[in-house]
């Protein structure tokens, strides 16, 4: 355990809480009543899910503040007709730029080789939304967004170069959230996101490759009676570092719902089932500024696989820093 503590020091390790999970996960929420999840986005925004070391959750005691800004641009697609507010628009046009302060604590506790973290979010979110040809009023707004939270992470060290972490992410209804608009940036439900997570290090190749799995669980919106069904979101990370602290490689996501929407609007156009899959390049850079250890990631996805869902893509670009 020692070795495994002289390894995250001085290194800007942050576990898959930093935003994207940042990023997360992330949590984009949109109004517009669509086919597969409110809005057709639910929380996730296809490979943003994932942060470098995502299965692995220091033995240290520290505070990990992370600052992720994520902007997405995608369209619905004509033929995805969506009713709202009693009308009918044949499609959607989304510009979003999703802002997250993300604090992580790792206890420095180990227990049975365990070892734990927790994570706050606040997230603020830009929403532009309009309709194709203009059947709606074109609606934006800067508005806070549902602030998650993740009271626990358990992280395993199966190996010096295999490491798991368990957690549930929750999503709490506190964003800004009007039935008449289209520019929300909140959801309205609770979300519950068991997850998982592994790394796998390669220290001879300097290579990571990391995965992120979790399915999203909503509670119905009691405005609009519409419960939207489990997602599964999964993301996976390959990553070669050089020297410097520089990194670059591939990041990809795959989301996928299981089953179909219910109640309200779902029961009159039908809860189709969406998914979409991206993929793009993700560079990273860690070092020290003074005595603080801090890191960087910028990633691009683009999504090219895609049903009853918003298609884009998506930039983000994530800053951390760990105060010991």
């Amino acid at each position: 355990m020692n070795e495994l503590r002289s390894l995250f020091r001085g290194h800007s390790v942050a576990a898959r809480l930093s935003a994207g999970a940042f990023v997360a996960a992330t949590g984009m929420a949109l109004s517009p009543h669509a086919l597969a999840t409110e809005g057709g986005v639910g929380r996730p925004i296809t490979g943003m899910q994932i942060a470098p070391y995502a299965g692995i959750v220091p033995p240290t005691d520290d505070w990990i503040v992370s600052i992720t800004s994520i902007y997405y641009e995608g369209s619905l697609g004509a033929s995805k007709t969506l009713p709202i507010a009693g009308k009918v628009t044949a499609g959607l046009d989304y510009h979003i730029s999703y802002n997250i302060v993300n604090a992580i604590k790792t206890w420095g506790i180990t227990a049975g080789g365990w070892n734990f973290a927790s994570s706050f979010g606040v997230p603020l979110q830009y929403t532009d939304v309009s309709s194709f040809h203009g059947r709606l009023p074109d609606d934006h707004a800067t508005q806070f967004a549902d602030i998650f939270f993740t009271p626990v992470v358990a992280g395993y060290h199966l190996t010096k170069t295999d490491h798991i972490a368990l957690s549930v992410q929750i999503y709490a209804p506190t964003g800004a959230y009007n039935t008449d608009r289209l520019a929300n940036a909140g959801q309205n439900t609770w979300t519950f996101t068991p997850t998982f997570a592994y790394t796998k290090l390669l220290p001879k190749q300097n290579i990571e490759l990391s995965l992120n799995y979790g399915v999203e669980f909503y509670t119905a919106n009691n405005q609009t009676q519409y419960h939207n069904a489990p997602l599964s979101v999964l993301d996976l990370l390959a990553l070669k570092r050089f020297g410097e602290g520089w990194g670059a490689g591939v990041v990809g996501g795959y989301i996928q719902q299981l089953g179909h929407d219910s109640g309200g609007l779902a029961d009159i156009v039908g809860g189709a089932q969406g998914h979409a899959v991206g993929i793009g390049p993700i560079v990273t850079w860690n070092g020290k500024i003074s005595k603080t250890p801090v890191g960087a990631t910028l990633r691009w996805v683009n999504e090219f696989n895609v049903s009853n869902r918003p298609k884009g893509n998506a930039v983000e670009l994530s800053v951390n820093a760990t105060f010991q």
